[in-house]
C-alpha cells in the first residue's frame, strides 16, 4: 500500500527554522548584552582609575606648588639678605676709602704735578691739577693705570697750557689737566690678591704632582 503524506511539512519546516532564527538571534543579543556591559564596566572602571591618579596628581601638584612658592620666597629672603650684607661690607669699607685715595695719590703722583682739586662721586673721582709739561700728565695717567691697586681707569678729560708768575721775572709755562679715575671698594681691591693667594698653592700641588 502507498503512504501519501497530506500533513503540511513544508509549513512546519519553515515555522523550525524561523524558531531556531529567533532563538540564535536572541541567544546572540543576549551575548552581545553581556559582552557590551563588560566592556562598558571595563571602561568605567579604567576611567574612574584614571580619575583617581588625576586626582592624586592634581594634589601633589598643589603641594609642589606651595612648596615651589616657599622656595621662591626664601631664595628671596637670601638674596635680600646677601644684598644687605654687601651693603653693610661696602659701607664699612667707603669709610676707608678717602684714605686709601690720599695715599695712592700721594704714592703714584710724579714730581712736577700738583693736585689744585679734587671731587668724588660715588666711585669716580675727578682731578684738577697743573704739571710742568705734559709728559707729567703722561707719567701720571701711567701710574694711576697701572701701578695703582685702588685706582682703576683713568681718563684725561681737558688738558691746556697756561702761564704762571712765579715772580715778577719768573715766568713759566703749565699744562693744566683735568681727569676721572674709578676707585676701587677695598672688597673690590681685595678680590684679585685672594684670588692669587689661591693661586699660588693650586699651582705649588700642581708642580708637585708632576714631579
Amino acid at each position: 500500500m502507498i503512504l501519501i503524506n497530506l500533513l503540511p511539512h513544508r509549513e512546519a519546516a519553515r515555522k523550525r527554522r524561523r524558531e531556531t532564527f529567533y532563538a540564535t538571534l536572541g541567544f546572540s543579543a543576549v551575548i552581545g548584552a553581556l559582552i557590551a556591559g563588560g566592556a562598558f564596566l571595563w571602561f568605567q572602571a579604567q576611567i574612574s582609575g584614571q580619575q583617581s591618579k588625576n586626582t592624586l596628581l592634581k594634589t601633589e601638584i598643589t603641594k609642589l606648588e606651595v612648596e615651589i612658592k616657599e622656595i621662591s620666597t626664601l631664595q628671596a629672603e637670601i638674596a635680600a639678605l646677601r644684598a644687605r650684607q654687601q651693603a653693610v661690607e661696602d659701607l664699612q669699607g667707603d669709610r676707608n676709602l678717602p684714605v686709601h685715595l690720599l695715599n695712592e695719590l700721594v704714592r703714584q703722583l710724579p714730581d712736577g704735578v700738583y693736585i689744585t682739586s679734587m671731587k668724588q662721586d660715588n666711585q669716580t673721582v675727578t682731578l684738577q691739577g697743573m704739571a710742568q709739561s705734559n709728559e707729567r700728565v703722561s707719567e701720571l695717567l701711567r701710574n694711576l693705570g697701572n701701578s695703582s691697586p685702588w685706582l682703576v681707569k683713568p681718563e684725561l678729560i681737558e688738558i691746556t697750557s697756561s702761564t704762571v708768575n712765579l715772580s715778577p721775572r719768573d715766568q713759566r709755562r703749565v699744562a693744566n689737566f683735568k681727569m676721572r679715575i674709578g676707585l676701587k671698594r677695598p672688597t673690590d681691591a681685595q678680590k684679585p690678591a685672594a684670588g692669587a693667594a689661591g693661586a699660588k698653592p693650586a699651582a705649588a700641588a700642581a708642580a708637585k704632582a708632576k714631579g
